[in-house]
């Protein structure tokens, strides 16, 4: 955090009170104006984003909430210690957080609270005139789907998921290398959230990411909420991870769209295992019946005729993976493996490794400002994202990743249950742009501002 906050205080520009990195250029806001952003959820996430935007000079935090007094505590001392103006604070209640949105003083939300909460939050601030950044995954159901959509629509706010794997750097380089046409027509794409979550879902009461096989009202930080969706759903409950990085890279709602989807779910053994091997048979978590499949597999079709393969695999031991691969006529690139193979410039039937490549095409963004990037969260990724948020938000226009993306992203969750629950039956995705796929254009994704 140092480091970045000498990189700020270097590149001002003497005299104009403005700033030379991204998300620093005012715009069309004066010297004295500042983006008024609100943040809903404090917890760990809540207050990754609160310290980044703290590290700002055209951001103010006006007002937090969150129903944990300790998160608030911890929230109010960040802000103290950046010398920042005392925030308005909610949380009495569940529902202190239309308060919030009620204030004159928040131009902008970032909502970083449990998945049932995100749709709700999120429509209520753009009813509010809140610019609304959410958190992933955007929403639960195919009602709460279109109510993003409907809502946008209707009130003509905006807003963004906040999805940060589409900013990493291997993602953009290869969106870089899919945009000059490296892999030549796109035919075929693989992704998915890979990640032994059981440390996450389950803990001992006392530290979010600790030992012990706890959760719901025993547990702590995620395991609080995030276990129960396990306990009562089988289906891929986080999606946007591996599919947000490969919609870009497909125009999905923008010359493109996904149409159906079928998908099937292993047994479920994982969890359960996980708490015998860790508190023995007779801890009463261990007679819990977990719905969620260990490996849930869906597959998509497009418009445009290519394949997505979503894997959705958290309940097992496992090292971490998003399981990418992008595949066209010419050639493809696997993450796993590190591994590229381009027709005519690789050797024949032989794997090139996937850095010089990488390099090669390093998108404009991380070539400018990767240094300076790294040191923000989750490998430098969670400053590109929440910089696209503030500059969208700060010009109040449509942003990268908008409502139409957060709706057709989050629907694989409803869909996913649907074609489990029927033996693979396929889904139609619905077409939350009502047409206007056809004629939207790509976002400008090379560029090196946003």
């Amino acid at each position: 955090m140092a480091s970045r906050r000498n990189f700020i205080k270097n590149t001002s520009i003497a005299g104009m009170g403005l700033f030379a990195v991204p998300g620093f250029a005012l715009n069309s806001f004066s010297a004295a104006d500042k983006l008024n952003v609100g943040l809903i959820g404090v917890g760990l996430r809540g207050t990754n984003h609160l310290q980044n935007l703290l590290l700002r000079k055209d951001v103010n935090v006006t007002a937090i909430c969150d129903v944990d007094s300790e998160r608030i505590n911890i929230a109010k001392k960040h802000i103290a210690d950046a010398k920042g103006k005392s925030p308005k604070v909610f949380g009495v209640n569940e529902h202190d957080y239309k308060n919030l949105l009620a204030l004159p003083d928040v131009d902008a939300v970032i909502i970083a609270t449990p998945w049932l909460w995100h749709t709700r939050m999120t429509v209520d601030a753009m009813e509010a005139g809140k610019y609304a950044g959410v958190e992933v995954s955007a929403s639960n159901t195919l009602e709460e789907c279109w109510d993003l959509v409907n809502t946008h629509e209707r009130t003509g706010t905006h807003m963004m998921i906040l999805e940060n794997v589409n900013y990493r750097r291997d993602v953009l380089a290869v969106l870089n290398m899919v945009k000059q046409n490296l892999f030549g027509e796109m035919v075929h794409y693989r992704c998915g959230y890979q990640h032994d979550l059981r440390h996450v879902k389950f803990n001992d009461g006392k530290t979010a990411y600790g030992k012990g096989v706890e959760f719901g009202e025993k547990g702590i930080s995620e395991s609080k909420w995030r276990t129960e969706h396990s306990v009562k759903r089988n289906a891929d409950v986080y999606p946007t991870h591996g599919l947000g990085p490969i919609a870009v890279m497909a125009d999905v709602n923008r010359g493109n769209r996904f149409m159906s989807m079928t998908s099937h779910a292993s047994k479920s053994i994982g969890l359960h295992n996980y708490i015998v091997k860790e508190s023995g048979e007779e801890h009463p978590n261990a007679k819990v019946k977990f719905k969620q499949g260990d490996v849930i597999t869906s597959t998509i079709d497009t418009a445009n005729g290519e394949t997505i393969i979503i894997t959705h695999d958290c309940n097992l031991p496992r090292p971490y993976s998003l399981g990418f691969r992008a595949q066209g006529a010419n050639g493809l690139w696997e993450v796993d493996g590190s591994r590229i193979y381009v027709e005519g410039k690789s050797e024949p039937h032989q794997w090139d490794e996937a850095q010089p490549w990488l390099d090669k095409y390093d998108h404009p963004l991380w070539k400018k400002y990767g240094e300076y990037a790294l040191n923000a969260g989750h490998g430098g990724m969670d400053f590109f994202v929440l910089n696209s948020f503030v500059e969208s938000a700060k010009q109040n226009i449509a942003p990268p990743l908008d409502a139409y993306d957060a709706a057709a992203w989050s629907a694989v969750t409803p869909l996913s249950e649907l074609s489990i629950a029927n033996n693979g039956e396929p889904q139609d995705f619905p077409d939350f742009t009502r047409g206007l796929w056809m004629k939207r254009n790509p976002y400008e994704w090379l560029k090196e501002s946003y």
